[in-house]
């Protein structure tokens, strides 16, 4: 087989086990009943942290994604193909799609009602909800274009806690009223699951339009290419410093 080929394979793979992960321990972080009491704190951290270990695990093969909106957003920042955003797509549904059927198959049925599957609030019309959505997904897209742009990348030592971290910090503002979703597949997978569609549509069409949109805005107004005689300075400069130091 040709290395492209195995690439495609290994970032599909990454794809899936990556989100997979995402929705196995993010949802069943969400568990709440009388005997397995849960905060809203408590949700926000383990869908944080969920985020940082699937990162930390396969950043360095796919990127990790992990969410259809920030393959829209790498597409459009010319970091994937067409083709390569497709692969990854796959990748994430089928993951999610895995992730929640071993939830199905390991936790005890009392706890499964509707887990996990993401609405707006009572209170909370349609497009309050649609506006949360895309505000909350615009903020998660502005993290990854600071992460990809070039002036960034001698700083990728701590994005998956950075990502934890900013996923636990929009979940936390957003959660109580539409489930901060942000993801299609993440949304999607318990949706299919419980057989329950209902404002569905808010968490395919909000993340991946602010993805969108946002990633198109940052692109033409924020990113600035690197010169590489400045990088060459400036690794020269931090080997003199380091030197010095040392």
């Amino acid at each position: 087989m040709k290395g492209s080929m195995l690439d495609k394979i290994s970032c599909f793979l990454a794809e899936l086990m990556g989100t997979g992960i995402l929705v196995f321990l993010g949802c069943i972080g969400c568990v709440k009943t009388d005997i397995f009491p849960n905060n809203h704190l408590q949700i926000i951290l383990n869908f944080g942290f969920a985020v940082l270990i699937a990162i930390q695990c396969f950043g360095c093969v796919s990127g990790a994604h992990i969410n259809p909106a920030v393959t829209v957003a790498a597409y459009i920042y010319d970091l994937v193909t067409l083709p390569m955003a497709l692969v990854y797509f796959a990748g994430q549904m089928l993951g999610a799609f895995i992730g929640y059927g071993l939830l199905k198959a390991l936790l005890p049925d009392p706890t499964l009602d509707g887990l996990c599957v993401t609405l707006p609030h009572a209170t909370v019309t349609t497009p309050q909800a649609f506006g949360i959505e895309f505000v909350a997904t615009s903020i998660l897209i502005i993290v990854c274009c600071g992460v990809w742009d070039p002036r960034n990348a001698k700083h990728h030592d701590s994005v998956a806690i950075r990502f934890g971290l900013a996923i636990a910090g929009l979940a936390c503002a957003a959660g109580p009223f539409t489930g901060a979703s942000m993801n299609p597949a993440r949304s999607f997978a318990p949706a299919l699951w419980n057989t329950n569609f209902t404002a569905h549509w808010i968490y395919w069409l909000a993340p991946l339009s602010s993805a969108a949109i946002t990633a198109i805005t940052y692109k033409a107004v924020f990113r600035r290419e690197v010169v590489e005689a400045q990088v060459i300075a400036e690794e020269k400069l931090r080997q003199l410093e380091d030197v010095q130091l040392s």
